[in-house]
């Protein structure tokens, strides 16, 4: 059996590989392992994605807590990052995201975070595993009164939003801010929260039927948002994924501005302030070079670390710094909140718009992007960690690797959380390096199936 948990927890085709007895299970080794030091009975938070399989995973994950003697309450739809505040704020043992982000519908996932709103070591994961592989030896099962209860909750969600709003001190009246919910999590949340600091708010894929979730919208799909910021005459557009715990922006000329450049905007205001702690930001290997020279010049240092916001966040625990994430929009503010939040992302980025009074364009220039090309290459789920095993592949990287010393760089990883391995490549030439990253794609892509 491979390692069920990736880096986001466990994910799959949902019916298929993310079944509803794995989900159960997760539910009794997950519920067991994280209340074991309790003398109480515990209690576990439920959330869930706009997915037209949450329901199914949630009540049977649901079922699996209340079989080990713990209680379950379940919030419905909200973002990821309100079940980590939620999960704190109502002092339950631990909570549980039923989401797979940014990915197809099809594809679900069941990712646990521990009662202080952090996402699990791999520990403590693995110890849920083996569980699971033992059929649940050593776990209880109680009968009568023992047997767990399900609270449903509808307010959660409003509690969220307060939290958020609560967390930064502006007034957005006057500013017209384009939202595109992704047909996610962030349908209702996002746009409550900038109504209520007073914009203008145009919301884009905001009607979620089960089945549209990342459908060529959302995060990952910016074609229509930057589009439709230029025709509305907006300030700024913003983006969630499906779980809103990450964004990315466009500002007033349709131009995209990712989390590197977003982490530079927010990372400099904040250094400004005196607030940023360590003068540091927390990246990983994929941050775009560009940020590393604007590092250089503001006198920021930026700590390096592997892609996943969750290696983010532990980074940023042992090091004492407050602000971190990914290029791709995942960005964790540690005095604000315990993982990566898109609408809080958002309302601190607002917050620099609104107090500088520089229009997005122009705080984004703080930041050079240096041309960068990103290829995914499709294959086996199970092979995706051994592409070096295959002395055509080995090969290729090593001669472009000699290719862009000095002027650029290659690195190629396994995906987390999908079955592919990406290929990025920096440097001067961007017809160049997205030659050079398709046609080495393509070769992994071919070699591998």
């Amino acid at each position: 059996m491979a390692r069920l948990f990736g880096t986001d927890g466990v994910r799959g085709v949902a019916n298929e590989e993310l079944t509803p007895l794995l989900a159960m299970q997760l539910g009794q080794a997950g519920a067991h392992v994280l209340t074991k030091e309790t003398n109480h009975k515990p209690t576990i938070m439920v959330g869930c994605d706009t997915r037209i399989s949450g329901d199914m995973l949630a009540n049977a994950l649901m079922a699996g807590v209340c079989s080990v003697g713990a209680n379950a309450v379940y919030v419905g739809v909200v973002p990821t990052p309100a079940v980590a505040y939620l999960t704190r704020k109502y002092k339950v043992d631990a909570g549980v995201v039923i989401s797979a982000s940014h990915n197809p519908v099809e594809f679900n996932g069941i990712k646990f975070f521990d009662g202080n709103g952090y996402k699990l070591p791999d520990a403590l994961e693995d110890e849920i595993e083996e569980l699971i592989k033992n059929d649940m030896e050593g776990v209880s099962f109680p009968t009568g009164s023992g047997i767990g209860k399900i609270k449903y909750r509808t307010d959660a969600r409003e509690e969220y939003i307060n939290h958020s709003i609560q967390s930064v001190n502006i007034d957005l009246s006057g500013m017209k801010i384009v939202l595109d919910c992704a047909e996610g999590a962030a349908y209702y949340t996002s746009v409550e929260a900038l109504k209520e600091l007073g914009a203008n708010v145009v919301a884009i894929h905001n009607t979620p039927d089960g089945t549209n979730i990342n459908a060529n919208c959302g995060s990952t799909h910016m074609e229509e948002l930057c589009a439709r910021v230029v025709y509305e005459k907006a300030d700024l557009g913003i983006a969630f994924d499906g779980d809103a715990d990450r964004m990315l922006a466009v500002d007033e000329n349709g131009n995209l501005v990712d989390g590197d450049q977003i982490m530079s905007i927010i990372g400099n205001f904040m250094k400004e302030q005196g607030t940023l702690k360590k003068d540091m930001i927390v990246v990983t290997v994929m941050s775009n070079l560009g940020m590393t020279l604007m590092a250089q010049k503001e006198g920021i240092t930026l700590e390096q670390t592997k892609v996943g916001d969750r290696y983010v966040l532990e980074r940023m625990k042992e090091v004492g710094a407050n602000l971190g994430g990914e290029q791709s929009g995942h960005i964790i503010m540690l005095d604000r909140n315990t993982t990566g939040d898109g609408l809080l992302s958002a309302l601190l980025l607002l917050e620099v718009v609104a107090k500088t009074g520089k229009k997005l364009s122009e705080l984004a220039s703080i930041m050079d992007v240096l041309p960068q090309a990103l290829v995914n290459a499709k294959v086996p789920n199970h092979k995706k960690d051994s592409y070096m095993e295959y002395p055509e592949i080995a090969a290729a990287i090593e001669e472009l690797d000699r290719k862009f010393a000095g002027e650029g760089r290659v690195l190629i990883r396994p995906s987390g959380t999908e079955p592919k391995v990406r290929v990025m490549i920096e440097g001067k030439d961007q017809a160049l390096i997205e030659a050079e990253a398709k046609k080495l794609a393509d070769l992994i892509q071919n070699t591998m199936l």
